[in-house]
């Protein structure tokens, strides 16, 4: 069993990286949801390692940047993963 689930939004957020990053970089594409993937076992080991974010959403889930993302996940078990959001996006009207 995984220790974490990504949720269908966090798998497109993904492939949406990856998408954006490959314009510039292939090498960097495959790097940074490698780096991502290992935050969410990191997250899963440590679940209160993230921080609460109420200027961003009353939603019951924490933050852990990496890079210039923001993974928003539930400390559970699994770990849930909510999203993968650059940070300069509108965060709080994406949640």
């Amino acid at each position: 069993m995984s220790r974490y689930k990504l949720s269908a939004r966090a798998i497109r957020d993904l492939r949406s990286i990856w998408d954006f990053v490959s314009i510039d970089s292939l090498d960097a594409a495959d790097r940074v949801p490698y780096e991502l993937k290992h935050h969410f076992e990191k997250l899963a080991d440590m679940p209160g390692l993230g921080h609460t974010r109420t200027d961003l959403t009353g939603r019951q889930v924490l933050f852990w940047p990496v890079y210039s993302y923001l993974i928003v996940y539930r400390p559970s078990n699994p770990l849930q993963v909510v999203r993968v959001l650059h940070a300069k996006r509108n965060v709080r009207q994406i949640l």
